[in-house]
């Protein structure tokens, strides 16, 4: 265990944590919630991909053993069941991925949120000093600058996977409806 802890105490003195420490820093707070809302993103691609991966394979298997053991399989009642597994299957597969649209449109009016941030500090600093000099405006023009980029960033990334698991979801829901129409008898 102190192995580990000393692990990560070296590996958070690389300099990388450095520049993503004052990255965060001169993003402003506009940015933390930016990390915050991407953050929640991913664990729900994680969540998404863990259920793809190891939870569905296992749901699916029993379905279709439940359907291939049924003698009875094109009665009303039995076409009700199949409709319900497929059903179940389509909301499992779908679940939090509405979640992540809303999450996606988030990351760019977060982004923007922090341009406008920065230019209010731009214009404090302006006002206070009442001349225009660079020095004391950078500060709040990297605010107004990085969360924007930092949005757009998140944001097509973001997109991508998306579509990637959205691509997934509707394959394996029609992969689950071939394998029912299969075993049909």
């Amino acid at each position: 265990m102190s192995e580990m802890l000393a692990f990560l105490s070296q590996l958070t003195d690389l300099p990388i944590f450095g520049s993503i420490e004052q990255l965060m820093f001169r993003g402003g707070p506009v940015l933390w919630w930016l990390a915050f809302v991407m953050l929640i993103f991913w664990i729900l691609v994680l969540d998404r991909v863990m259920y793809f991966v190891w939870v569905f394979p296992k749901y699916q298997q029993q379905w279709v053993q439940k359907w291939q053991q049924r003698s009875d399989r094109h009665s009303w009642f039995a076409l009700c069941q199949r409709e319900a597994w497929l059903s179940e299957s389509e909301l499992n597969l779908n679940r939090s991925l509405s979640l992540m649209k809303v999450l996606i449109s988030l990351f760019p009016m977060l982004g923007l949120l922090g341009t406008v941030t920065g230019m209010i500090s731009v214009f404090d600093v302006m006002a206070a000093q009442g001349n225009s000099e660079p020095r004391l405006m950078a500060a709040g023009i990297s605010m107004a600058t990085i969360p924007t980029m930092a949005g757009m960033v998140a944001a097509l990334v973001s997109m991508f996977i998306y579509s990637r698991l959205c691509g997934l979801a509707e394959r394996k829901q029609l992969h689950l409806e071939r394998l029912l129409r299969t075993h049909n008898g």
